[in-house]
């Protein structure tokens, strides 16, 4: 059995979890996530835990792939998911309203980025981009998709990045 699937997942109070034939429900206060899960994969729910199994030897990567995945699901439906990035440069600039993400990072025009359902796109600061969401894997690809627009450079460091990507500088051709 995979070292991952053999934690059980601990529920926190006020969390609704449900398991009708290979569909799994988990509500809570932030919202409802849906997942299909494998044949070959057993859930067992206990007092406030669920615990993840397989009896195939083939299938022993998916259960703690499984696990993972549920996990994030508690975690999003219950606290939530966030993502910060920084733009570094002068000029740079974000601005958010209700369905699109305005972004100046030096092209001749602003880049809009159409905000994704289910998603939250917030700019507290003219520098700063913060998305919320419940689904772990949804707020990653945004946040992905929004730093390949100018993922920071080596030689400056200017482009946008994570709070906590740390980016090494190269140094300059020498004469």
């Amino acid at each position: 059995m995979s070292k991952i699937a053999r934690k059980p997942i601990v529920i926190p109070e006020g969390i609704k979890f449900s398991i009708n034939a290979n569909m799994i429900d988990i509500e809570g206060p932030m919202g409802k996530l849906s997942f299909t899960k494998h044949e070959n994969i057993s859930i067992d729910q206990d007092e406030g835990s669920i615990l993840v199994k397989t009896n195939d030897e083939e299938q022993v990567a998916l259960s703690g792939t499984t696990r993972a995945l549920l996990f994030n699901m508690v975690h999003g439906v219950s606290k939530g998911w966030v993502k910060k990035l920084k733009m570094i440069g002068v000029g740079y600039r974000a601005k958010a309203d209700a369905k699109n993400l305005e972004i100046t990072v030096g092209f001749s025009h602003p880049v809009k980025y159409p905000i994704p359902e289910g998603l939250k796109i917030e700019t507290p600061a003219q520098t700063e981009i913060v998305i919320t969401g419940i689904d772990k894997q949804k707020v990653g690809q945004a946040a992905a998709e929004i730093r390949s627009y100018r993922p920071p450079e080596p030689y400056k460091g200017k482009g946008i990045r994570y709070e906590d990507e740390i980016v090494i500088k190269k140094e300059a051709k020498k004469k």
